[in-house]
């Protein structure tokens, strides 16, 4: 038997004993009320309560979702509520040891798979969390969640065919979803595919919900394709004119050919080693 499950089985223990001296001999109004504390103690919280502590502080959130946990730790969603919050506070390792832990009591759940892939994927474990990514997929082949997160980790370990494959799989099934028309854009950045990676993030920008962060990277690839005046304009919805100017002079200036230190010195040869569309130069851009 676990320790996690020993305070609890001491409480249940000493609850049917109330219980049973309360149903035969009668007790004290002491007993009664301890009983009543310890059956307290051990009832899970209501809706509400569940509600207001998912708006508390990170902290507090944490140790509700804790106890709850301790009170039944074979409950799915105590187990993903708790791995979360825990994420919150940069406990991966401990969020992903309580998922790990009721994985072995619900094998083959995609909720409790997803949650373990996305912890290892912030852990940096992308091979880990490409497999789990695909027992999503097979444990639920309609979510178009997994297909996408098993695309985010083909990106991550630099197999953007395989990525693209799989975002295209997850748009088969929602077709306006950002994040994956995003991904899937910028995926086709890093492959060298510019056009395909403007289209993408072209639907992505035109969808409702669509936020700043998905202009950005249109106005870049926009950018990245000599269009600068073009860049600015879409670069201006989310920034002051004065920005959109300075990030395009900026990129225009990045993707110019490099000149060579001959040159720098008064020669007259230029380098085109960082010209738009090298995929070295589309990986360096991303990651500043």
């Amino acid at each position: 038997m676990s320790s996690a499950k020993t305070p609890l089985l001491g409480f249940a223990l000493a609850l049917t004993a109330l219980s049973s001296a309360c149903a035969s001999t009668g007790v004290s109004k002491e007993e009664k009320a301890l009983a009543q504390a310890v059956e307290a103690a051990l009832a899970p919280a209501s809706q509400e309560e569940r509600e207001a502590a998912n708006r508390a502080d990170p902290l507090t959130r944490a140790n509700f979702w804790g106890k709850e946990y301790q009170k039944d730790p074979q409950s799915i969603e105590n187990a993903l509520q708790f791995a979360d919050a825990l994420r919150a506070i940069g406990s991966q390792d401990r969020a992903i040891d309580v998922v790990g832990k009721t994985l072995v009591l619900h094998p083959g759940n995609a909720d409790l798979l997803m949650m373990s892939g996305r912890i290892l994927m912030a852990q940096g474990n992308h091979e880990a969390a490409r497999a789990s990514f695909e027992q999503v997929t097979r444990a639920a082949p309609g979510r178009a969640d997994g297909w996408a997160a098993l695309g985010t980790a083909f990106d991550q370990m630099e197999m953007h065919r395989q990525a693209q494959m799989n975002y295209q799989r997850a748009l088969s099934i929602e077709p306006a979803r950002v994040t994956t028309l995003t991904n899937y854009g910028l995926s086709l950045l890093l492959s060298g595919d510019l056009a395909g990676a403007e289209a993408q993030l072209r639907a992505a920008a035109a969808q409702p919900d669509a936020g700043p962060r998905v202009t950005e990277n249109l106005a870049l690839v926009i950018g990245l394709q000599g269009r600068f005046d073009e860049m600015k304009e879409v670069s201006a919805q989310n920034a002051p004119d004065k920005v959109a100017e300075q990030n395009a002079a900026l990129l225009r200036g990045l993707v110019q050919p490099a000149r060579t230190y001959d040159a720098l010195i008064g020669g007259g040869n230029t380098s085109t080693s960082t010209a738009p569309g090298s995929k070295r130069q589309l990986r360096g851009t991303l990651n500043q």
